[in-house]
């Protein structure tokens, strides 16, 4: 098995955008949903774009986003991915992949193994399927809470389309979540953070040097 690709999403800050590079993180996210502790405006993803080095890809993170917001923020943020993490339906996601001629990512939420069938939908229009766990019902937030999904669901599944893993990853736990699943990709937000919305370097590289580890 190769090494997992990682995404260090919710970054608000050039530092941990480095930290994220430093440690040889593939993608960095930045969170457009305005609810969220990590959110960035699109005029301030702007500078933050400027911060990522060559080689690092820049993911726009969005909850049913209007037209308007992604045209700013593909353009401000620069970005080669977009990752809707709402209600966006298949045909929405045809629309906007054709649109904005970027990867399309979709966020799928898990609790149960008829999620997982249900994300087939998306197979052949999202370039990518993100398995995340499913947020309370009271919950403003469709993820980033550290919560995890019963990663023995994805236990030698026939994946239909490429995927990755995010939910309650932390570097204490992705070895053990990537031998489980085989995850190609790995995405964590809260895992890395001193506190909601503050990413921290030293976490980060934990993170990064235990994914290199599960290999």
């Amino acid at each position: 098995m190769s090494e997992a690709l990682i995404k260090i999403c919710g970054v608000t800050s050039a530092e941990a955008i480095a930290a994220a590079a430093e440690n040889g993180a593939s993608h960095v996210g930045f969170v457009y949903f305005e609810d969220s502790p990590r959110y960035v405006a699109p005029r301030d993803s702007m500078k933050l774009a400027k911060a990522v080095p060559d080689g690092v890809k820049r993911v726009g993170v969005f909850v049913d986003p209007d037209d308007a917001l992604l045209e700013r923020a593909v353009m401000g943020g620069r970005l080669d991915v977009i990752q809707l993490h709402g209600s966006e339906k298949p045909e929405r996601v045809k629309e906007l992949k054709a649109r904005h001629q970027v990867r399309i990512w979709k966020a799928v939420p898990v609790s149960a193994a008829s999620d997982l069938e249900n994300a087939k939908r998306y197979a052949g229009i999202a370039d990518r399927l993100i398995y995340d766990a499913r947020t309370p019902k009271a919950s403003r937030l469709p993820g980033g809470m550290g919560i995890a999904f019963d990663w023995s669901l994805l236990d030698r599944y026939n994946h239909k389309a490429e995927w990755g893993l995010s939910g309650g990853l932390s570097a204490e736990n992705i070895g053990e979540a990537i031998r489980t699943t085989g995850a190609p990709l790995v995405d964590v937000s809260s895992g890395v953070e001193s506190e909601p919305g503050v990413k921290d370097p030293d976490k980060i590289a934990a993170f990064c040097a235990a994914v290199k580890r599960a290999v």
